[in-house]
């Protein structure tokens, strides 16, 4: 038995954040390194393995070829490695005190979901929605079929004693510039779905926006509508550090990721997914994710407890909250099978994803930043939260404001005053502990 992943964040040590990385090499000897690393790291930690980009979309001859040739892949290809292979990568590392979950981001999961289930591996993530819409064009509907055919296989392995894990990745729609209560709103909408075709323990996601109030609102609605709409308790939160153009200094990546942590204690949520100092440039190294791991750490150590509002039951209706509820509550009622009435809210407009242009979403909603940097809607076309919206619009979006918006987070992280507790440079260290 490896272990429960979900259990194991629940039940993690003294209320400490669970920190992760996103962390996926195609060298069987790299990946083994990456999650000893991140096992040894000075955090309370769980693996990943990434998947690389051709397993994503089903293109396994490529990955063949690059394997043949001996071409790095930008990910770990774990349907095209012998199941003994990533037994050895696994092997020293994944247990009960340090499971293992597989990211992907494909719309047809299912040859990744057969991996998995051979391995044994109890712990992935995605959904219907949002490993669809952002990355391609596969029509919504083949990919709810994908996902419900792959979620009732991943149940199954419960048959083996393995409680299996589902982490939506809903609330990281486009990684940017999607108000939170659309994120939340998908988030919880996937949940539901996996829920309904057989997989009891599953995660909620949110990711870091451009405001840390706003998105601690988001981080206790999102908690609150869980508790309320959820048939099961064995769930939990996860805040990703932002998910949009990262800062390009060291100490902007480095405060950015300061603040997820935060979120993530003053929120309430157990567990964080970090990003590096090398997010804007290229794919982190594996000593660059464990630094960013351990000062993650060290940040959530310094935050302060959770706010008395995080309590799932506790939190005041706030305009997120609000907007969030109306959402869900409108898409239940369009079909009792939550796959169904998913694609009925994309074809009505009730679900609308600003600036995705994926022929399923209708397009017609838009966003913007404020003056106060809060994520506000422009426009909300057909979603059901009209009446909840402010009408005194503060500025019409235009191509120069939406390149000004896609760029804030950076601007603000790079020109802010260099952070004394961000990690030294790697040959203070002692050098890299290997390559990604």
């Amino acid at each position: 038995m490896t272990g429960d992943f979900g259990a194991f964040v629940r039940a993690r040590g003294s209320g400490r954040l669970v920190v992760q990385p996103r962390m996926g090499f195609s060298s069987p000897d790299r990946m083994r390194a990456g999650l000893i690393a991140t096992k040894e790291a000075d955090a309370l930690t769980v693996g990943t393995i990434t998947l690389d980009a051709h397993t994503r979309v089903g293109h396994l001859t490529a990955v063949q070829a690059a394997l043949r040739e001996g071409i790095d892949l930008n990910g770990y290809p774990i349907v095209s490695h012998e199941p003994a292979t990533t037994g050895w990568v696994l092997a020293d590392t994944w247990a009960p005190d340090f499971p293992v979950q597989v990211r992907h981001g494909s719309a047809a999961p299912l040859d990744i979901f057969r991996a998995l289930t051979v391995l044994g591996l109890g712990a992935s993530e995605g959904g219907p929605v949002s490993y669809c819409l952002p990355y391609g064009r596969t029509p919504l509907a083949e990919s709810v079929t994908n996902w419900r055919d792959s979620v009732r296989l991943f149940a199954r392995l419960r048959d083996r004693g393995i409680e299996p894990h589902l982490e939506t990745f809903g609330g990281c729609m486009l990684g940017q510039l999607c108000p939170p209560s659309q994120l939340i709103a998908i988030s919880v909408l996937e949940a539901m779905f996996f829920l309904q075709h057989g997989v009891r323990s599953v995660s909620v996601s949110y990711a870091q926006q451009t405001h840390p109030e706003q998105d601690r609102e988001a981080v206790a609605a999102l908690r609150r509508l869980c508790a309320e709409l959820l048939p099961t308790d064995d769930w939990h939160a996860v805040v990703y550090a932002y998910m949009g153009l990262y800062p390009q200094t060291a100490h902007g990546a480095y405060r950015l990721l300061g603040q997820a942590a935060e979120l993530a204690v003053t929120g309430g949520a157990e567990r964080l997914i970090v990003k590096t100092e090398a997010e804007s440039r290229r794919i982190p190294t594996i000593a660059e994710n464990v630094r960013a791991l351990e000062y993650a750490s060290r940040a959530a150590h310094r935050a302060p407890a959770p706010l008395p509002g995080s309590a799932p039951d506790a939190h005041p209706d706030s305009q997120t909250y609000l907007e969030a509820a109306a959402l869900v509550e409108a898409v239940l009622h369009l079909h009792a099978d939550v796959g169904q009435a998913l694609l009925l809210a994309f074809r009505s407009g009730y679900l609308d994803i600003p600036y995705c242009l994926h022929p399923d979403n209708r397009g017609e909603t838009r966003s913007y930043i404020d003056a106060d940097g809060r994520l506000r809607w422009e426009r909300t076309g057909s979603l059901p939260i009209r009446h909840l919206v402010p009408g005194n619009r503060q500025r019409q979006v235009t191509s120069t404001g939406l390149l000004a918006d896609l760029s804030y987070v950076r601007r603000m992280f790079d020109s802010a005053p260099m952070d004394h507790e961000a990690p030294l440079p790697a040959h203070a260290h002692g050098g890299e502990l290997g390559h990604g």
